[in-house]
């Protein structure tokens, strides 16, 4: 299939790639170059622009940061869904508002263009892996023509509901990250002012009745997890600014529907501090150096 992929960062870019491995056609866009060159550097081609990488496309794929991107991208001085063929599928895996992906449906459906929103769980990990959950908001039909791609890219596909609810899913998910990343970072970092290893006390909570996601997989204390970006300087992952961002985004919606989530909002505030501290850029498990003990 000749897919069109825009937006080639950390989650993106493995995406694409394994989208190629799977011996489809892959037109590649990204602002920067060096990321463009990954794709093609595995078999993929290089787009000068987003409107020449959806020329021929059967479908079109964006990971994008935030909703105006999303937005300004398909409806506004983007205007790219005026260049997408009638019929074309489009899965939009950016994290974003789901008014957002409903207004953007809304305007892809008058033009006989299929929109589904599927944002995704499982970290650069995940990406690189190709064993993503994606959480998939549109019609049954949709959801089986994205089948088959999604299968590449991902081992677990979940129907949330119509265009908008694999955002509010994916939203419902990070609040609960964000609250569990700076719980385990508190833990480990007691213990660590204790005086006991963290490997040790990670691998304790992990078998007990702590264990979740970080402590199995993502573990904010260096040199725990080889692979994470904990032990990588906090390089690369997901960002600090973007936990942030989807943090807003729950309690942008908890008071929409006036959901009580007092943990989601006190999470906002804490990686509001982290950020405005300086550490906007490095990844999310970053938070533990708040929690710290110091000299």
């Amino acid at each position: 299939m000749q897919i069109a992929f825009i937006g080639l960062g950390n989650m993106g870019g493995p995406m694409a790639i394994n989208l190629v491995k799977a011996g489809h056609s892959v037109k590649a866009f990204d602002l920067s170059q060096d990321a463009v060159a990954k794709v093609v550097a595995q078999g993929g081609q290089a787009a000068a622009s987003a409107h020449e990488a959806v020329q021929g496309a059967e479908a079109v794929i964006t990971m994008l940061p935030a909703s105006q991107h999303v937005e300004g991208l398909f409806l506004g001085q983007g205007q790219l869904l005026q260049h997408i063929a009638k019929g074309t599928l489009v899965i939009d895996s950016s994290t974003i508002a789901a008014a957002t992906s409903q207004k953007v449906a809304t305007a892809a459906d008058g033009l006989g263009i299929d929109f589904i929103d599927a944002p995704v769980s499982g970290g650069t990990g995940g990406a690189i892996a190709g064993t993503l959950t994606f959480m998939v908001g549109g019609n049954d039909a949709q959801l089986q023509r994205a089948r088959p791609l999604l299968e590449k890219m991902g081992a677990n596909i979940f129907h949330a509901g119509s265009v908008g609810a694999g955002q509010t899913a994916k939203i419902c998910n990070n609040m609960l990250l964000g609250i569990l990343m700076i719980g385990t970072s508190e833990a480990i970092a007691l213990g660590v002012a204790n005086g006991l290893d963290p490997k040790v006390l990670s691998e304790i909570m992990r078998r007990s009745s702590g264990g979740n996601w970080a402590l199995e997989k993502y573990n904010p204390y260096p040199g725990v997890h080889d692979n994470a970006p904990a032990s990588k300087g906090y390089a690369g992952g997901f960002g600090t600014d973007l936990m942030l961002k989807d943090l807003g985004l729950s309690q942008e919606n908890a008071t929409a529907v006036k959901a009580s989530t007092p943990l989601g909002g006190l999470a906002r505030a804490i990686y509001a501090a982290h950020s405005i501290a300086g550490h906007g850029a490095e990844d999310f498990s970053s938070v533990i150096k708040m929690l710290q003990k110091h000299g």
